[in-house]
């Protein structure tokens, strides 16, 4: 698995982890990220790509989820799997908020959603993420491709 691949897959386990574990004090929360993210990465640049990732996820979080609502038929962001919720807005972050290729991030997330949602879960990020990356790009909403 490629570098940054596995950085992101990293990140998507810390921010299922912060949200699975909601009780955890900041400070308490901070290092145990801090301890997972060098254990499984090692390499600095690797490490700084990923908390990037994670606190960027945490502070635009409300964002993203109002962009990922706004673009998924018959689902909002708080019921979604889990999983599913943490790949996308990883994603999303990536789409909106850094300069990653938009295909590179979209490609990145339905990987992540193959190896850790459910059989479902590829087609549904896909169809939600395109449309939040055709929107990006001004590409009419007839060519975006759907959620199931």
């Amino acid at each position: 698995m490629p570098s940054r691949s596995r950085a992101r897959e990293v990140a998507l386990q810390s921010l299922y982890q912060i949200e699975a574990n909601p009780g955890a004090d900041d400070l308490e929360r901070l290092q145990h990220r801090e301890r997972f993210l060098q254990g499984r990465l090692r390499a600095a640049s690797l490490v700084d790509f990923a908390r990037s990732l994670v606190e960027g996820v945490q502070a635009e979080q409300a964002a993203l989820d109002a962009e990922l609502d706004s673009r998924s038929q018959n689902w909002r962001v708080a019921r979604m799997a889990a999983t599913d919720r943490a790949v996308l807005r990883l994603a999303a972050f990536e789409l909106l908020h850094t300069d990653v290729p938009g295909p590179v991030a979209v490609n990145e997330a339905i990987e992540l959603a193959r190896r850790y949602g459910t059989e479902a879960s590829p087609r549904f990020v896909a169809g939600i993420l395109g449309r939040l990356l055709a929107d990006r790009d001004g590409v009419p909403a007839d060519d975006a491709p759907a959620d199931s």
